[in-house]
């Protein structure tokens, strides 16, 4: 057996490993996108690296885009087996390919009018929501904990990995030559004592690890710590300055937290009389999935739900769906919360919030989570003074405040934690993926530290051979 590594190695985004049997099957793991890589992006997002024809199974970790944002175009290019995934990644999966289609056709559309002003040839969206229909057939859901045969000698077991709804480790028993191999790939992992979400889970002991390492080299602050922090953001921007505090965040996760925070906030009559915009489309259906599945919520929220039924909904706060009512938004003069996607500020609605505010020195660009460090996210997160947001410049003059802890991902502290579950003796090899390479040598020696033995680091299109 042998795996490929395809995407996120050495790099954070466009998770996608490839394992081939002995027996020339040929299963992947993860089919995302690439993200923040500039002009390469686009290049990198449209060529495959091996014949989408050739695949025979795919199994997806979790519904982030970074993860599954390109399953379109493999379909597109010629796969067409099953997309193994548990229950809810399958409904989430729905909404934000849709959505990303959505997004790379409005994008497209708007850098085409400055492309054929300049004389150049129009561009071309990766895909079109047309394409996620022809998708969405290919898709099987499994519960977590449930065995799941995805063919006689290849079983998958989903456990709860903590990050987002529905995302799960991916637990494969593969049988070669009578010789039973035990593979877990991590998808990525999420934070213990979260604010909606259960804690990861244990898993079954693993002979071979593929883990993700995005913040091998950082401990987050407390999370009670963290919505002090963002009460005095909104306190400075709106009540101080009378600015806007803009706020880039993934659309599934990252918002409903913010939400549920700034709901907590309303209910202490903290939260100054401003009005709170979630300005995506994409958020306002998660949400509404989110509200579906409390099955998945932690003991915490459950409690909280007792006494206020909606977490995620509270008086001043309005959710946006149209793009005319997102424009008008440009317009507002008064203080205000936007949130709007993406997370990374490379896509949708955010890149024209942060065009619009980001030269006031009254507002505040409040940054969340991770960011690609050339996405523009990236670019305001390292201080960058000019900014470049669809081909114009604009100079930085709003503060750019980071608060990292409300990641979804774990810190290098929770990531061991999470592999603590393991016989380490039995783990013969342990891959890093989805991580900056610098980060990922530092956890590295964390992990040798805590007794793994074998710890690598793959390069882009590395093969391992698995014996």
């Amino acid at each position: 057996m042998k795996i490929q590594f395809l995407g996120a190695a050495r790099t954070v985004t466009g998770s996608k490993h490839l394992i081939i049997t002995d027996d020339g099957k040929k299963i992947l793991l993860d089919c995302g996108f690439f993200q923040g890589k500039g002009q390469e992006t686009d290049a990198m997002n449209r060529e495959f690296n091996f014949n989408p024809s050739e695949i025979d199974y795919l199994i997806l970790s979790h519904a982030h885009i970074d993860h599954s944002g390109n399953i379109p175009n493999l379909v597109k290019q010629g796969f067409k087996g099953p997309i193994v995934c548990t229950f809810a990644t399958m409904d989430l999966c729905k909404i934000m390919l849709t959505d990303s289609a959505h997004i790379q056709e409005n994008d497209v559309k708007y850098v085409n009018k400055r492309r054929i002003k300049r004389g150049e040839e129009a561009l071309k969206p990766l895909y079109t929501v047309k394409d996620v229909e022809k998708c969405l057939p290919l898709f099987v859901g499994t519960n977590y904990n449930t065995r799941f045969e995805v063919y006689k000698d290849l079983f998958v077991t989903f456990t709860d990995s903590g990050h987002i709804l529905g995302s799960g480790a991916v637990n494969l028993e593969l049988t070669e030559n009578g010789v039973l191999k035990k593979i877990c790939f991590t998808g990525d992992i999420g934070r213990y004592n979260g604010s909606i979400l259960k804690d990861p889970q244990p898993f079954p002991q693993a002979d071979y690890i593929i883990a993700e390492s995005t913040y091998g080299d950082r401990l987050h602050s407390d999370t009670a710590y963290s919505e002090q922090q963002l009460f005095d953001v909104i306190y400075n921007t709106c009540v101080t300055r009378k600015g806007k505090v803009i706020i880039p965040a993934f659309s599934l996760g990252r918002t409903q937290e913010l939400v549920f925070a700034l709901d907590k906030m309303e209910k202490k009559q903290m939260l100054p009389r401003i009005n709170v915009y979630v300005d995506s489309p994409l958020s306002v259906n998660a949400t509404t999935i989110m509200r579906e599945h409390p099955e998945c919520f932690n003991d915490d929220i459950l409690e909280y739900m007792k006494s206020d039924p909606n977490p995620f909904g509270f008086n001043n706060l309005i959710y946006i769906q149209e793009a005319e009512d997102s424009k008008q938004l440009n317009e507002l003069k008064e203080p205000c919360i936007i949130i709007s996607a993406s997370g990374m500020a490379d896509a949708g609605r955010i890149k024209h919030h942060i065009a619009n505010n980001v030269s006031n020195p009254n507002n505040t660009i409040l940054m969340v989570g991770y960011a690609e460090p050339h996405s523009l996210g990236g670019k305001l997160r390292a201080g960058n003074k000019v900014v470049k947001i669809f081909g114009v410049e604009h100079e930085v003059k709003a503060e750019v405040i980071i608060i990292d802890s409300y990641s979804a991902h774990g810190d290098y502290k929770e990531m061991i934690q999470y592999f603590e579950c393991q016989d380490k003796k039995k783990v013969k090899k342990m891959f890093l993926v989805h991580g900056e390479y610098d980060v990922q040598v530092n956890y590295k020696e964390r992990l040798l530290d805590a007794g793994f033995k074998h710890v690598t680091i793959p390069a882009q299109n590395d093969i391992v051979e698995i014996n």
